[in-house]
């Protein structure tokens, strides 16, 4: 069965590589970016028919925009079906005292901000499609912090407990919410780190039917 599938951040190297491999399995696919030539771009690569794709430039800070969003993804494909969100970045390399408040107000924008808009606008309607998915990617140091990590760590620590918290409320639904961790992302082939298509293998086992069971956890994806 063709599901919908709603990626955030779809246009860095990791979800051009998300879209790309469910679009091939035929469902869905739904992009939301804040770069309007880089999704022009991914939207041009994935050769899709109108009918199985919704793009759409959004600050996902924006609550509202967010919660429209969602209704057009649903009214546009009757479901939503999973929700990979990607969006987000790294502050770091200094400590605490010497770390800025608007560091960590970029921190907490990026990973926390947005998460909690996307769960609240897309959980009811991936609960209600009884196959709901949300999978998101974090770091190992939100379960044992590194030095010089602080604000991007909180920030995580932060967004995996909305992401698990999440998990718990809709149980009983069918929805599944996960975090993969992985050290670094390997995107240049260089032996190091985790590479895209390993972390896209573990989407797709945590997307299908076989990882319902799988709830509510972190999932190492590192050596």
């Amino acid at each position: 069965m063709t599901k919908t599938i709603v990626i955030t951040g779809a246009t860095g190297v990791l979800g051009n590589l998300v879209a790309k491999t469910f679009a091939e399995l035929g469902h869905n696919i739904a992009l939301l970016d804040r770069n309007q030539i880089k999704l022009d771009s991914l939207t041009r690569d994935l050769n899709l028919p109108s009918e199985r794709l919704y793009t759409q430039t959004i600050d996902l800070l924006n609550g509202p925009a967010v919660h429209d969003s969602a209704e057009a993804v649903l009214s546009k494909f009757g479901r939503v079906s999973a929700l990979i969100h990607l969006v987000g970045g790294w502050t770091g390399g200094k400590t605490i005292p010497e770390s800025s408040v608007g560091d960590f107000e970029s921190m907490l924008n990026q990973h926390v901000w947005t998460t909690f808009h996307l769960l609240q606008a897309f959980a009811p309607h991936l609960a209600a499609s009884q196959h709901g998915r949300v999978i998101v990617v974090s770091k190992p140091e939100t379960v044992k912090p590194s030095a010089k990590t602080a604000l991007y760590t909180a920030a995580k620590s932060a967004q995996e407990s909305l992401v698990l918290t999440l998990a718990e409320e809709y149980k009983d639904s069918g929805l599944t919410a996960n975090v993969i961790h992985v050290k670094s992302i390997d995107t240049k082939d260089a032996g190091k780190g985790t590479t895209p298509a390993e972390i896209v293998s573990a989407m797709t086992y945590l997307f299908s039917d076989e990882a319902s069971k799988v709830n509510g956890a972190r999932i190492p994806l590192y050596g």
